[in-house]
């Protein structure tokens, strides 16, 4: 059973140049060069409509209601 090295030896490996850098045009870019595919632009609108706003407002008021009145009923 011989024992193989996973690394290559530099000096035998091609594709690269002496120095062990590798040559422009051997290894794909980074990143592409268009975009990203997401879709259309589509800008961004004013915020929260009126009526989830005011449900989160309305619940908020119910449940410090609800601990102001268990509070005064525990202080009895």
């Amino acid at each position: 059973m011989s024992i193989h090295n996973p690394d290559p030896d530099p000096r035998n490996t091609p594709g690269l140049d002496p120095g062990g850098s590798v040559p422009p045009g051997e290894t794909p870019p980074g990143e592409s060069s268009t975009s990203s595919g997401a879709g259309p632009y589509r800008p961004l609108t004013r915020g929260w409509a009126k009526g989830p706003l005011a449900l989160i407002v309305i619940l908020a008021i119910l449940v410090a209601l609800f601990f102001l009145a268990y509070g005064i009923i525990v202080a009895l």
